[in-house]
């Protein structure tokens, strides 16, 4: 979950000092990009403990004392090595950037710090859908949540989950962002079928899902193949598809535990530029 509405609720009281990893080499705690602030009142997100969060919120406080004092405060760069002096053994190197942020830096930090966020359409209102929106939200997914029923949806959902009533329900899939991760999961044998097979047709000619899900057993994939080689489609595009999904040492049929796993395979594939680790795997998670 982003700490940005935190941040942006503290400078609305104090300023802060921005600490972000502008740049990274070698092993790390944290990638680029990641950010903590440091306000008076206390630190809004992390940039990987241990004694390099704590020698930069230090480092922090000393511009923070600076500002309140009268002075100028100006961003400043530092190149930290995480070896044996600063009692971390990583071995790699980190490059922060400390800047002063206030209250009339909030347009700008709303932009500049919201997370990228990759986008999952999920079909289905049920059981493990209800468990999946809550377990997605903590993580960097923007979800199109789709159902042909009314009244499936709760009134609250958390924040980037987006509700779509959709009847027939595989009509939905033409509108999806490109590099949707799609999970499948409705209500009905005959509503997944199609909703798979809207999929595989949009990835014949856009070839953007990099991720189709199909919640079941080998059983059900293997009568849903037959039914989909029928409707003319090929072994490529049909390997193209997960079933049963999850990581695969995860056996629990519990809604809240499958949507761990199915969550886990998702970042397996959230990078458009990394392999299609989780499509393909052996032994997955049957339901």
């Amino acid at each position: 979950m982003s700490n940005l509405p935190d941040l942006l609720t503290v400078l609305k009281q104090h300023p802060a000092v921005l600490v972000s990893v502008v740049a990274t080499r070698g092993s790390v705690p944290r990638d680029a990009g990641t950010w903590m602030a440091v306000s008076a009142d206390g630190l809004v997100g992390t940039i990987g403990g241990g004694r390099l969060e704590f020698d930069a919120e230090a480092t922090a406080r000393t511009l923070l004392d600076a500002h309140r004092a009268g002075c100028s405060v100006e961003p400043v760069e530092k190149r930290i090595g995480l070896g044996p002096s600063l009692g971390q053994c990583c071995g790699g190197e980190v490059q922060l950037r400390y800047e002063l942020v206030q209250a009339v830096d909030v347009p700008a930090l709303r932009h500049r710090l919201a997370p990228a966020l990759w986008p999952v359409g999920l079909f289905g209102g049920g059981h493990v859908g209800q468990a999946l929106v809550q377990v997605l939200a903590l993580l960097p997914f923007e979800v199109t949540w789709v159902d042909s029923r009314d009244g499936v949806f709760p009134e609250q959902v958390p924040p980037h989950v987006h509700c779509e009533h959709s009847d027939p329900v595989h009509a939905a899939v033409a509108d999806l962002p490109p590099g949707s991760r799609v999970l499948i999961m409705s209500f009905s044998h005959a509503e997944d079928l199609d909703i798979v097979a809207a999929c595989l047709l949009r990835q014949r000619t856009r070839g953007d899902l990099p991720y189709i899900g199909l919640i079941g057993s080998r059983t059900k994939w293997a009568v849903f193949s037959h039914r989909l080689a029928e409707r003319g489609f090929g072994e490529a595009e049909l390997a193209h598809v997960t079933c049963p999904i999850g990581v695969p040492v995860v056996k629990d049929k519990r809604p809240e535990i499958i949507a761990v796993a199915v969550a886990a395979q998702l970042l397996q594939v959230a990078d458009p530029a990394a392999p299609d680790a989780a499509a393909g795997a052996a032994g997955r998670l049957e339901t």
